[in-house]
């Protein structure tokens, strides 16, 4: 008893957790501890297809990388008692510089799927953007999320059917569309050709004996509805059907003869923002910027469409010099950590993207994930702009970071 109450004087004892993903979740230190999570509770074929690139994944890799090629240049003595990472971006205060980005068929991580993301964004009042491919439809993500909402267009042959999207959102007040414009043909990601992997996935062997060997997952999605590409479904004039009877239609759906022409098109049914979003060079951040388009993202797509891509981070400042900082800049992809946000932002992005992160969030624990993840960056946003002396966002210029060597 001595010993005991020797013990307790000193320390507090925490109370057991007898569920090991529970104690593996709440010791999550980083986004990469997520991922080792989600890659235990997910199928193999549903982590690869999440987690993948195409073809020797060098884009994927260098995304990440990259960040690790910028060291930061802290200041000391500055009182950073106070640290306020708010900006504005496109007419809104953010609390932070962290836009959601859209992410396609998100259900196969998590039931709840873009719900999900999308409360954990309008908790904080930060812009999430839908997909066209999502799994939950443009209606019922309004339905749930009072913060800003963005939809991600693809370019499709059937205008009529993006017009009747276009229509929906407008109507239920999403603030901003971002045209996808690096998908004339879908990149070829090698991990689902391995595995045998398609969306919607196919059952067979393979498929359920991954699904025996993750039950957690599996049980969560037999017991909720059926998977569908809900924002197609639910088009006007069209019966809704699975997203067994869309794939096909979808895959031919792919305009290859997409042009700047079609800008015309989008402003004509449009009245809102528009934001480029795959822009990969110097030189189409320029025509963005005389068609008149408010914003691009920087983006290779996640490195999941061609190979060889340029990182996002190192296309930042060459544009903002290009363009005179005529128009603003997301850095969309490879970001993994709060000190990434603040490195973009000191090269000139205007706002950041969170995709993956937020999808390992989903994928080992849903929307206590995406909470998880989303805390995650933001601390250690805070704590970055603390430790290299920035008080604010305001102060934040390319001075805070030099390029080095490997």
């Amino acid at each position: 008893m001595g010993l005991f109450r020797t013990l307790r004087s000193v320390a507090s004892f925490a109370p057991p957790t007898l569920s090991a993903r529970k104690r593996r979740f709440d010791r999550a230190a980083n986004i990469d501890d997520l991922r080792l999570i989600a890659k235990r509770r997910l199928p193999g074929g549903i982590f690869d297809y999440i987690d993948g690139g195409a073809e020797d994944e060098t884009s994927l890799l260098n995304n990440r990388m990259a960040y690790q090629r910028y060291e930061f240049v802290p200041r000391i003595l500055r009182d950073v008692s106070n640290i306020d990472t708010s900006t504005t971006f496109l007419g809104r205060t953010l609390s932070t510089p962290i836009i959601f980005s859209p992410t396609g068929f998100t259900r196969i991580a998590h039931s709840q799927g873009e719900l999900a993301v999308a409360r954990v964004a309008a908790s904080r009042q930060l812009p999430y953007c839908l997909s066209t491919l999502s799994t939950r439809s443009i209606e019922e993500v309004a339905a749930v999320s009072d913060g800003p909402k963005w939809f991600q267009v693809y370019v499709w042959r059937d205008r009529a059917l993006v017009h009747d999207m276009l229509t929906r959102a407008e109507s239920l007040g999403y603030e901003a569309i971002m045209l996808t414009v690096d998908t004339a043909v879908l990149g070829r990601r090698e991990r689902d050709v391995r595995r045998g992997f398609t969306l919607p996935p196919q059952l067979g062997p393979g498929t359920l004996i991954d699904g025996i060997m993750h039950p957690a997952w599996t049980w969560d999605f037999v017991r909720h509805d059926p998977i569908t590409f809900a924002n197609i479904s639910g088009a006007a004039g069209r019966s809704v059907g699975t997203a067994v009877t869309l794939s096909d239609f979808i895959s031919e759906q792919f305009d290859p003869a997409l042009s700047w022409d079609d800008i015309a098109w989008f402003r004509e049914r449009w009245k809102g923002t528009i934001i480029l979003k795959g822009v990969q060079s110097v030189e189409d951040a320029q025509l963005a910027l005389s068609y008149g388009i408010d914003a691009v993202a920087l983006s290779n797509h996640g490195g999941r469409q061609l190979d060889g891509a340029p990182a996002p981070i190192d296309l930042i400042a060459p544009v903002v010099q290009a363009t005179n900082g005529g128009i603003p800049i997301i850095c969309d992809g490879g970001i993994r950590r709060g000190g990434d946000i603040l490195k973009a932002m000191a090269l000139g992005a205007s706002a950041c993207t969170m995709g993956r992160s937020y999808l390992y969030g989903l994928g080992a624990a849903g929307e206590a994930g995406v909470e998880k993840a989303f805390t995650m960056l933001q601390t250690e946003l805070e704590r970055a702009m603390a430790l290299t002396g920035t008080r604010s966002l305001a102060e934040v210029t390319p001075s805070l970071i030099r390029q080095i060597s490997h």
